[in-house]
């Protein structure tokens, strides 16, 4: 169901990770006051999949439109996810995410984070359903208004 994702999957990533923020997070990134940086994600994508540390896995769209998901990890962090919000919860995002853990702990890792949007109660949700645990650290977010994020950790059993 997951494959490495190729370079031609770079505008499916920056149009998915889109759709999933315009539907998921238009109560923090008002789209009338912060349009979606098209040009500043696709860029970000483009680092992401240059770098040899980072895998970058997807799921393709059920008529090939596209993609349905995507998870990007590396050695000790799940780095990025998004399930297009047509199927959202049909289990897509929890698979997604135990493949990134198995990836993370086949590199060797006995522990996972990831940084979550405070306000993104729906992954935040599903992440502790999963078993993650939110942290004390925060930080500000990349994209204005630079909403406040929050660190998840989780322990990978051997």
């Amino acid at each position: 169901m997951l494959r490495d994702a190729l370079d031609q999957d770079l505008v499916a990533l920056r149009d998915l990770e889109r759709e999933a923020n315009l539907v998921g997070l238009a109560h923090v990134f008002a789209p009338d006051r912060y349009p979606f940086p098209d040009d500043a994600v696709l860029a970000r994508w483009r680092i992401v999949m240059d770098d040899p540390e980072v895998a970058v896995l997807v799921v393709d769209g059920p008529r090939g439109d596209g993609l349905l998901a995507y998870v990007a990890h590396d050695d000790s962090t799940l780095r990025h996810l998004a399930v297009h919000p047509d199927h959202w919860g049909e289990g897509i995002a929890a698979m997604a995410i135990e493949v990134a853990v198995r990836g993370i702990r086949l590199r060797g890792a006995t522990g996972a984070s990831l940084w979550c949007l405070r306000e993104n109660h729906r992954a935040r949700r599903l992440y502790e359903y999963l078993g993650w645990n939110s942290t004390k650290d925060s930080r500000e977010a990349s994209w204005p208004p630079h909403p406040v994020e929050m660190r998840f950790q989780r322990s990978i059993a051997p």
